[in-house]
């Protein structure tokens, strides 16, 4: 019962988690929003003491039962050990598998070390190098940068498909690498956590992970856990096979409740009933009840016991199901050719890409309050990036705010009714803030160029900046008054802009525009 509870629960947040990152219209956010900020580092930083001490207190109760229900990562690697071990099973039938784990004693020094340059790296203030190891951050970016092109591709396909029957169910976004660096970083650590948990289930979270550490630690005390009933216990070792945290020690009769993450896998799949959930502060069973380490997510069991179901077999070809690819495909395609002919203007003459203006103070999102704040509470986890409507927010390639969102405005500008960003983020980097106060809010000031712009290098009415700015902060002015024919120039009022990027983002000029938005080391108000 405890594990299927368990395995409900962590179905329910890891399907819930990674929406988060895949929804780009933000209705998840409204419903399941408070998944994100439930994550122990997120909560952490942004100091909800609720949570915090939630955690605490359901880890003394439950032992590291977070580690393999509410950590996303955490899931993950429960699924694929579990692929892992389904696909040994298969090609050993009558085997036990009785060498897929096996006990081995906690890596004490290395997961002191490990969450000790963690802690010297935050508090340093080098979040960029310190959240690389971070779970929940890990899993935003595998989330952000690997699966959300897939769903957003789908989205697209599904548009197209629906406007060939005239409906507009759906509609089509934008499908774009925000960064190279990321997206590698990204594919990095799924390749070392696939094979480390295909080869060894829990070796990440038990060696690595500074969460899993510090959980640990408090799980050492837990009230609750796995003991052993040494009377009914005769040796078969099928718990300590089954543990993918390799933290039962058959022979002593001992569960290091270190790395235990209460899976429940070893009381469903022993035969005798030896090993029970039991109150560990009585010494139920036997000394077991000690100081354990966390076994992560169960797989399937060995052949011959009553978990191991049958091997599926496998559907017949379809032809339906062969037109539906074909189909499939075309309207891939038809998706492919519609994002091409974006690129020119009305099919005549191609759009010159804009080139990034060379900012002297990055812009950080509204609600940020300065960039030493948002440096120093931002984990990267690329939440506000995915969800960003306006395509403004992108992944730092700064090696000091590595992966950390800035903001550019060659794709969009930061409208003044958004705040999505700041009503999402977890870790309080960026604070939330209603329309009314964004409006008033100053990131940074925009900056006149007067050799890229229109009318002066090209002798053309233009004035795009000041017809969509916002605020009314842009007033267009003769660059002359004396001359016979004027000339109309921008000029910006900085005590009313608030750098929203409107006039960066929609000047024709091109690559470099003619107005730029300089940031704020420290955010103002109006």
């Amino acid at each position: 019962m405890l594990r299927r509870i368990r395995i409900l629960l962590a179905i329910v947040f890891g399907l819930g988690v990674t929406l988060l990152f895949l929804d780009f219209t933000g209705t998840a956010h409204r419903y399941i929003g408070w998944m994100a900020k439930v994550q122990f580092l997120p909560a952490v930083l942004a100091v909800n003491i609720l949570v915090v001490v939630g955690l605490v207190l359901l880890t003394l109760l439950l032992g590291r039962i977070y580690c393999s229900v509410v950590c996303p990562l955490g899931v993950m690697q429960d699924i694929i050990a579990w692929v892992s071990k389904r696909k040994l099973f298969r090609k050993n039938k009558r085997a036990k598998l009785a060498n897929k784990y096996s006990y081995s004693p906690t890596k004490r020094v290395l997961r002191a070390l490990v969450l000790l340059l963690f802690l010297i790296l935050m508090v340093a203030g080098l979040n960029s190098l310190a959240i690389l190891i971070a779970p929940y951050s890990a899993y935003g970016r595998i989330a952000a940068n690997l699966m959300q092109p897939l769903w957003l591709w789908a989205n697209n396909g599904l548009a197209a498909l629906a406007e060939h029957y005239d409906s507009y169910a759906f509609y089509t976004v934008d499908v774009w690498m925000r960064s190279l660096s990321t997206l590698l970083v990204a594919v990095g650590t799924l390749l070392v956590i696939a094979v480390l948990a295909w080869r060894g289930g829990r070796t990440y979270c038990n060696t690595i992970c500074p969460v899993g550490t510090i959980l640990g630690y408090l799980s050492h005390f837990s009230m609750h856990g796995p003991v052993f009933e040494t009377d009914k216990c005769n040796g078969c070792k099928l718990c300590q096979r089954n543990c993918k945290a390799s933290c039962i020690d058959v022979a002593n009769h001992h569960v290091d409740m270190t790395r235990c993450v209460m899976c429940g896998d070893c009381m469903d799949i022993c035969p005798q009933k030896a090993m029970q959930f039991g109150n560990r502060w009585k010494g139920g069973g036997s000394s077991a009840g000690h100081s354990s380490s966390a076994s992560t997510a169960r797989h399937s069991s060995p052949a011959g016991t009553s978990d191991i179901s049958g091997e599926s077999k496998e559907s017949l070809a379809d032809p339906s199901r062969r037109n539906f690819v074909k189909g499939l495909g075309l309207v891939t395609t038809a998706v492919t050719l519609d994002a091409a002919a974006k690129t020119v203007d009305g099919g005549l003459a191609a759009i010159e890409n804009k080139t990034l203006p060379e900012r002297k103070t990055p812009l950080t999102p509204p609600g940020s309050l300065s960039a030493k704040h948002f440096a120093q509470h931002c984990t990267a986890c690329q939440l506000c990036i995915a969800e960003c409507p306006n395509q403004v927010l992108r992944p730092s390639s700064n090696l000091e705010h590595m992966m950390q969102p800035m903001m550019e405005y060659e794709r969009g500008y930061c409208r003044p009714e958004c705040t999505r960003c700041s009503q999402l983020c977890p870790t309080g980097a960026i604070r939330p803030i209603t329309r009314e106060e964004k409006t008033a809010h100053q990131i940074g000031h925009a900056v006149w160029i007067k050799d890229n712009c229109l009318p002066v290098t090209g002798g053309v009415d233009c004035g795009n900046c000041a017809r969509h700015c916002p605020v009314g902060a842009i007033e267009m002015v003769p660059l002359d008054e004396a001359a016979e024919e004027l000339t109309m120039i921008p000029a910006v009022n900085e005590a009313v802009c608030i750098g929203c990027g409107a006039c960066e983002n929609l000047c024709p000029a091109r690559p470099v525009s003619a107005i730029y938005v300089e940031g704020y080391e420290i955010h103002r108000e109006i």
